[in-house]
C-alpha cells in the first residue's frame, strides 16, 4: 500500500473542472475525472465537507487537498487507468445537510467510498444512511464514537487521531506538570460532549479531579459568564474543547478576564485561523498536535518527515498558504481510498476489507495501522505537545 502511494506523489498538478450545482436542494460541488481516452470507466469517490458554516476553518483545507490530490492521481494516469471521478459536496456545517449530500453521493453519483465529514456531528449523522447502503466511509472529525463500538461501525473508519488520543496526551501533561485540578470547557456538540465523555473518564482513573465544568454553543459570541466561574473554582489550568471560531472567542475571553492558569486546548485548534481570530489571545496556549504544523522541528528520522514537507510543498505552491492539519485528515483518507481501490477495484466491500487491513501506512497524520479493533489506527505517538509562541507553533515534546 505504501509504495502504491509514493507512487503517487511524483505526479505534476492539473487543473480542476469544476460542475454546476447539484440539483435537488444539496449545496455546491465540485467534481473532477472523466471516462479516460482507453475507455475506461472512472473509478468514483464522494466527499461531504463542511465547507461553509461554522466548521468551514476545518473544511476548506479538506476540500483543497482533495481537490489537488484528485488532479495528481489523474494526471498520472488514474488508478490502474482508470480516472478517479471525485465530486465533493458543502454540508454547511449542517447534520441534515450531511445526511442529503451523502445520500446523493450514493443514490446517484453510484460512488465506491466516502470521505467526510469534517467535524463529528455531520460525521455522526451519516453513519446510518452510509451503514445500511455499505458504503465504506472515511471520516475526518475527531470523536471515537464515530468509529466505537467498532463491531457497530463495520463500514466507518476515520484519520484525525481520537479524543481520547488525544486527552491522554493532556492528561500526561497535567500530571507531569502537576496540574490536578482543572476546568472543562466544551462546545455543546457532538464534538465537545465527545470530548467531554473522554475527558471525564480519563481523569477519574488518573487522580485529575474535574472541579468545574461549563458548556457553550458554536455560535456564542462571549463565554465570559462561564470563565467566571471557573476564575472562582480554584482550578490550576483550563482545558477547552472546541474549534474556531468559538475557540479563539472563549480564548481572547479568557485573556481578557485576567485568568492567569495554563490554557490548554485540543487538536481541534490545530489551524492557523485559531491564532489569527484570537487576535493575540492564543499565545501561551498548549495543545496536543499532529507533527504537520511542526515538521520542520521533528528530527529527520521521523518516519513522517519526508511526507510532511511534501504536503507542504505541494499545497503551498497550490494555494499561495500552508496546509494544517485538517488538509492533513483530508491527504491521509484520500490515500487510504486510493490504495484500497488500487488493490480492490471499486467493490464496496472489498474496499472495506482494504481499509481494515492498512498496515504501517505512513500518512501527514501518523502511521496508521487498522484492525478489525481499531478503525482509527493511530496512537499517541502520532502527536507532539507544542505551545503558541509570538503567533507560531513550538514543540515541547
Amino acid at each position: 500500500m505504501k509504495n502504491n502511494r509514493l507512487k503517487l506523489y511524483i505526479a505534476v498538478l492539473t487543473a480542476l473542472a469544476v460542475s454546476a450545482l447539484l440539483a435537488g436542494g444539496c449545496s455546491g460541488s465540485a467534481k473532477t475525472g472523466s471516462k479516460a481516452g482507453n475507455g475506461q470507466e472512472p473509478y468514483k469517490i464522494g466527499a461531504v465537507i463542511d465547507i461553509s458554516g461554522p466548521s468551514s476553518s476545518l473544511g476548506v483545507p479538506e476540500r483543497n487537498t482533495l481537490q489537488m490530490l484528485a488532479d495528481k492521481v489523474n494526471s498520472a494516469g488514474g488508478i490502474n487507468g482508470h480516472p478517479l471521478e471525485l465530486t465533493i459536496l458543502d454540508n454547511k456545517s449542517d447534520e441534515t445537510e450531511a445526511v442529503l449530500a451523502v445520500k446523493k453521493l450514493i443514490d446517484q453519483q453510484k460512488v465506491a467510498a466516502v470521505i467526510g465529514c469534517s467535524s463529528s456531528g455531520p460525521s455522526m449523522a451519516m453513519l446510518d444512511t452510509v451503514q445500511k447502503a455499505q458504503v465504506p466511509m472515511v471520516s475526518l472529525a475527531a470523536a471515537s464514537s464515530i468509529v466505537e463500538p467498532v463491531a457497530e461501525r463495520k463500514w466507518i473508519f476515520k484519520t484525525a487521531q481520537s479524543d481520547i488520543v488525544t486527552i491522554n496526551r493532556l492528561i500526561g501533561y497535567l500530571r507531569d506538570k502537576g496540574l490536578t485540578r482543572v476546568a472543562f470547557l466544551h462546545m455543546n456538540n457532538a464534538y465537545g460532549d465527545g470530548g467531554r465523555k473522554a475527558f471525564t473518564g480519563a481523569a477519574g482513573k488518573t487522580g485529575i479531579q474535574i472541579v468545574t465544568e461549563e458548556k457553550f454553543e458554536a455560535t456564542d459570541k462571549d463565554m465570559s459568564p462561564q470563565l467566571t466561574r471557573v476564575k472562582a473554582s480554584g482550578a490550576q489550568a483550563v482545558v477547552i474543547w472546541a474549534i474556531p471560531p468559538s475557540a479563539s472567542i472563549i480564548t481572547k475571553n479568557y485573556r481578557d478576564l485576567g485568568l492567569s492558569q495554563p490554557l490548554l486546548h485540543s487538536h481541534g485548534v490545530g489551524n492557523q485561523n485559531f491564532i489569527e481570530l484570537a487576535q493575540g489571545a492564543a499565545d501561551g496556549v498548549i495543545l496536543p498536535i499532529g507533527k504537520l504544523t511542526v515538521s520542520t522541528q521533528i528530527p529527520d528520522s521521523d518516519a513522517q518527515k519526508k511526507v510532511l514537507a511534501e504536503y507542504i510543498d505541494e499545497y503551498s505552491k497550490k494555494y499561495n498558504s500552508p496546509p494544517n492539519s485538517f488538509g492533513g485528515y483530508a491527504w491521509d483518507a484520500f490515500y487510504l481510498v486510493v490504495a484500497a481501490l488500487e488493490k480492490a477495484g471499486p467493490d464496496r466491500a472489498k474496499i472495506r476489507d482494504e481499509l481494515e487491513n492498512t498496515r504501517g501506512f505512513t500518512g501527514v497524520s501518523g502511521v496508521f495501522n487498522m484492525s478489525p479493533e481499531d478503525h482509527n489506527g493511530l496512537n499517541e505517538e502520532s502527536m507532539v505537545m507544542v505551545q503558541i509562541q509570538d503567533g507560531q507553533w513550538k514543540m515541547l515534546d
